[in-house]
């Protein structure tokens, strides 16, 4: 398997055996479930995908919830229900995600898998939804400098020109400007496992990696 959705706890420090201090981010990885299989015949692509994490049947879909049929029994009995009815005090997947694998034959829908399918010092790449910040101004956003506060100046915390005169007569793409600030897609590559704790699936990963406490994170091998 190429890779395992985490749960991202939150940063703390960790010694070396030569007394360095390594700041490092916690991630709780799987226990991660096969849920589906993509092949080139159905799908066009080869690939596996995963579910973590669990949630009510009431809070989603009817479409949603029918794709776990064959993991969930009680949802093959309520899909005879017309109108349709949720089961009472079942959990479906809450997080999807699909990976590369060598032999898709060696992960049968169902297996279970954690963070043991990574190694200590191994490098790996992670990806996460970073904080969002709102609509941010060009001090916030971009770093920009504060104008002058004297001398009847308005440009305090404004960005001042943002463009030529007659040519070009417009505002080339890609100008930094407010606006919204965070939120998006990021990916860290080439960051090192310092520590694997394979009983309470938790890996401590060199530096901070995107997006707030509790946030979901896609973990790949480099």
């Amino acid at each position: 398997m190429n890779g395992i959705l985490a749960k991202k706890l939150g940063m703390t420090r960790i010694f070396t055996e030569d007394g360095d201090s390594v700041p490092v981010t916690v991630l709780e990885a799987g226990p991660c479930t096969v849920v589906l299989h993509r092949t080139k015949e159905r799908d066009g692509y080869t690939a596996v995908q995963v579910a973590f994490g669990e949630q009510k049947v009431q809070r989603t879909t009817k479409s949603y919830a029918m794709q776990f049929k064959h993991l969930v029994p009680e949802l093959e009995k309520a899909a005879e229900n017309k109108p349709w009815e949720s089961p009472r005090g079942v959990q479906v997947p809450r997080y999807l995600c699909e990976f590369d694998a060598e032999d898709v034959a060696a992960w049968p829908v169902g297996k279970k898998y954690d963070a043991s399918i990574f190694k200590e010092t191994e490098l790996i790449k992670v990806s996460g939804v970073s904080k969002g910040h709102g609509f941010s101004g060009t001090i916030k956003r971009w770093g920009f400098h504060r104008g002058p506060e004297s001398h009847g100046t308005h440009n305090i915390r404004e960005p001042g020109s943002i463009g030529a005169h007659s040519y070009p007569g417009r505002v080339f793409p890609g100008k930094k400007m407010p606006g919204r600030f965070g939120n998006k897609n990021v990916t860290i590559k080439n960051i090192q496992i310092e520590k694997i704790d394979i009983e309470r699936n938790l890996i401590f990963v060199r530096g901070a990696v995107p997006g707030p406490k509790n946030g979901i994170i896609v973990v790949r091998k480099g």
